[in-house]
């Protein structure tokens, strides 16, 4: 027996496989449909090389008086 957490709601889905789970890794079409909108809203973002040192630099420059 196989037993996942859905990566949204954080809900326990267990089976023999996952082919069980029709929207896998995903308990539901529902946190499916979430995990899209998130990608689509560009809340999951990779940070490009040096991003976080400038954001870093933006706020020192905030922190001058």
């Amino acid at each position: 027996m196989n037993r996942v957490r859905c990566s949204i709601c954080g809900r326990w889905m267990e089976g023999q496989s996952p082919a069980e789970w029709p929207e896998f890794p995903f308990c539901s079409r529902r946190c499916k449909t979430i995990d899209l909108g998130r990608w689509l809203g560009e809340s999951y973002r990779i940070p490009s090389e040096g991003e976080g040192e400038e954001q870093d630099a933006v706020a020192d420059e905030k922190e001058i008086p």
